[in-house]
C-alpha cells in the first residue's frame, strides 16, 4: 500500500515546490499506461493544495509517472529488490543512475533520437572492475542487458526497457605507443578521442567517418571509413581485445590466445562479450586532402555515372563517397566527399578529373589533418535527430540501379536524409572472408539509406521512404547487408549476411555465452549442443 502522505512529502523534496504529481501502482514500464492511475489534482505547496493548472505540473506528473513505472526487473517482468540493488551500488567506482534520479533522462538519451527506451539501471562504469560486477549483478539476477560503447548504433542497441545498461561511455582512453605504432582504446572512446592522441604522433587509425561515433560499435560491426580501400576494415587492425564474458570473466582473445574469440568479435559484433579494451595497429597518416564537391541533383545520373568509372580505376589511397544530399543552404545536391591518404602531389593529380568535371557547384578539397576530415560529416548527423537505415551491399553499380537510386532520391521529403554510395573495393577484398567473421569482403558497393528528420509527428512518412527503396533495390542486392547500418534486421537478414561464416559463430557463441545473455546485438544463436 502506497504511503500517501509520505510519497507527497518526498515529491516535494524531487520536484520542487509548486509542482503536480500522479502515482502509479505498478512496478513494470511497459503496463504503465494501462495501469489505473492514483491522480492528485492539486499542487504541492508550502502554503497547502492549489489546483493543478500549469504545463510544467503537467510534466512533472509525467516524469513522475515514469519514475514510478519503471523499475528494475528481471527477464520475467519480477521487480528487484532495492536492497540487492543498494548493496551491488556499493560496490561500484562508477555511478548508478536509477529512473528517480534527476539525471536519468539524460543518461538515457543517445544520439537518435527515434529511440525512446527507459532501463531499470544505467551502470556507468569506471573501469574493468565495474564491467565484471555489473555482468555478474545482471547473470545473477536475470536481467535484460544493454552494452552502450559511444551510443552511437542506429538500431538503438544501447539501451533497453526495464532491464540494466551496462555504460562503457566514462572509459575514453586513449594510450599509443609510436615505437610500435600500436594503439589501446578502451570501450567507450569515440573516433575523435581516437584520432586527437594517434594525430600528435603523426598516425592514425583506419575507422569510420563521424568522429562522434564509438570504437567499439564500429570495430565489432567491421567498420568502414577514409581510409578503407588502402588499409582495409577496422577490424582487420585489431591485434588483441580485452573482452568480459557472459560468466564475468576477463580474458584476452588474440591470434595466439583464444583465436576463436579473436576470430568472432571482427564482425561479428556484440554476442560474445564486452570489449573494455582494443589495441590496433596504426598507420603513418598525418596529412590527408580531402573535402566536398557538390553538382545540382538534377545531374545525379550522370555524375554517379562518372563516380562509378572514376573509382574503378582510382588509385587504393582514394577513398571517395558519392551521395544525394540537401547542401547547408536548402540545395538539393549531388556529391561526392573524398580522402586521399598518400603523397599529396599525386593526390592533386589523381583528384583533378573528379574536380573538374561539370563544373561542380562546390569544390571544397583541401589539404587537412586527417581529425578534420573524420569531422566533415559530424553536422550532417547532428544529436538527437532521428533516424531510421537500411543498407545493401550491390556487386555492381549497374546503369538500372544508378536510376534507381536517382528516382527513390528525388522522393526525399526531409532535408537531413540522404541516398549513399560507398566504394569499398581494395584492401578488403584481399582479405579471405574466413579470416574474420565479417563476410562481405567482395561485395564492393554498399547503398546506405538514410532517413533522417525532425519532428516525431513525421516518423511514419520518412520510414516509409526508407523502406520503400530498400525494396526496391533488394532484386539487385548480392543478399548480404551492412548491418551496423540497419535500423531492424530479422535473422533471416542477419543469417545471409554472415554467410558461411554464420554457423561457425554459433559454435563460438555456445562455447562463451550459450545462454544469449548479450541479446541486444545482430543477435547469432547458439549452436546446439
Amino acid at each position: 500500500m502506497l504511503d500517501i502522505e509520505a510519497t507527497a512529502a518526498g515529491l516535494v523534496d524531487l520536484f520542487g515546490a509548486g509542482q503536480s504529481v500522479a502515482l502509479l501502482t505498478t512496478t513494470n514500464s511497459a503496463a504503465a499506461s494501462s495501469v489505473p492511475e492514483l491522480d492528485i489534482p492539486f499542487a504541492l505547496d508550502e502554503a497547502g493544495p492549489r489546483r493543478h493548472n500549469t504545463s510544467l505540473e503537467r510534466l512533472a506528473t509525467q516524469q513522475w509517472r515514469i519514475a514510478m513505472s519503471t523499475r528494475l526487473c528481471n527477464r520475467h517482468g519480477v521487480p528487484i529488490a532495492s536492497p540487492m540493488v543498494e548493496e551491488f551500488a556499493a560496490g561500484l567506482a562508477g555511478k548508478m543512475i536509477q529512473p528517480a534520479d534527476p539525471d536519468y533522462d539524460t543518461a538515457r538519451q543517445i544520439w537518435n533520437a527515434a529511440i525512446d527506451r527507459h532501463p531499470g539501471l544505467i551502470v556507468r562504469c569506471l573501469g574493468v572492475a565495474d564491467v565484471i560486477q555489473a555482468v555478474r549483478f545482471a547473470r545473477a539476477n536475470d536481467l535484460l542487458v544493454a552494452v552502450r560503447g559511444g551510443g552511437h548504433n542506429v538500431a538503438g542497441r544501447a539501451l533497453c526497457d526495464d532491464g540494466i545498461v551496462i555504460d562503457l561511455s566514462a572509459m575514453r582512453g586513449v594510450l599509443v605507443d609510436a615505437r610500435t605504432r600500436t594503439v589501446q582504446v578502451q570501450g567507450g572512446a569515440m573516433l575523435g578521442d581516437l584520432d586527437r592522441e594517434t594525430h600528435l604522433h603523426g598516425l592514425a587509425v583506419p575507422t569510420g567517418v563521424v568522429s562522434k561515433t564509438g570504437v567499439a560499435g564500429l570495430t565489432l560491426g567491421g567498420g568502414v571509413g577514409w581510409l578503407v580501400r588502402k588499409h582495409g576494415l577496422s577490424c582487420d587492425n585489431v591485434i588483441s581485445f580485452e573482452v568480459v564474458t557472459a560468466a564475468g570473466d576477463l580474458v584476452s582473445a588474440g591470434a595466439e590466445e583464444n583465436s576463436d574469440l579473436f576470430w568472432a568479435l571482427r564482425g561479428g559484433g556484440g554476442n560474445f562479450g564486452i570489449v573494455t579494451c582494443f589495441r590496433f595497429r596504426a598507420q603513418p597518416i598525418s596529412m590527408v586532402l580531402g573535402g566536398l564537391i557538390a553538382h545540382p541533383r538534377e545531374r545525379a545520373g550522370e555524375m554517379l555515372r562518372f563516380y562509378r568509372d572514376f573509382m574503378a580505376t582510382a588509385p587504393e589511397e582514394l577513398t571517395a563517397y558519392a551521395a544525394m544530399v540537401t547542401t547547408p543552404d536548402g540545395m538539393p545536391a549531388v556529391a561526392m566527399i573524398g580522402c586521399w591518404c598518400g603523397d599529396m602531389a599525386e593526390g592533386e593529380r589523381v583528384l583533378a578529373p573528379l574536380r573538374a568535371y561539370g563544373p561542380p557547384a562546390l569544390d571544397a578539397i583541401q589539404p587537412m589533418p586527417f581529425p578534420a576530415m573524420q569531422g566533415l560529416l559530424n553536422m550532417a548527423f547532428p544529436d538527437r535527430s532521428h533516424n531510421y537505415w537500411k543498407a545493401s551491399f550491390v556487386p555492381k553499380l549497374t546503369d538500372e540501379v544508378i536510376d534507381l537510386l536517382v528516382e527513390h532520391g528525388n522522393r526525399m521529403q526531409s532535408a537531413l536524409s540522404g541516398v549513399v554510395v560507398e566504394f569499398y573495393g581494395g584492401a578488403p577484398g584481399r582479405v579471405s572472408a574466413s579470416e574474420s567473421a565479417f563476410t562481405q569482403r567482395q561485395a564492393e558497393y554498399n547503398i546506405g539509406i538514410t532517413a533522417q528528420w525532425s519532428n516525431p509527428a513525421e516518423s511514419a512518412k520518412h520510414i516509409a521512404w526508407a523502406r520503400a527503396m530498400y525494396e526496391a533495390l533488394e532484386p539487385y542486392s548480392n543478399g548480404n547487408h551492412f548491418l551496423n547500418f540497419q535500423s531492424e534486421a530479422g535473422d533471416d537478414v542477419i543469417r545471409r549476411s554472415f554467410g558461411k561464416n554464420y554457423d561457425r559463430l554459433a559454435e563460438v557463441k555456445r562455447k562463451y555465452d550459450p545462454t544469449n545473455f548479450f541479446s541486444l546485438n545482430q543477435n547469432i544463436k547458439a549452436a546446439a549442443a
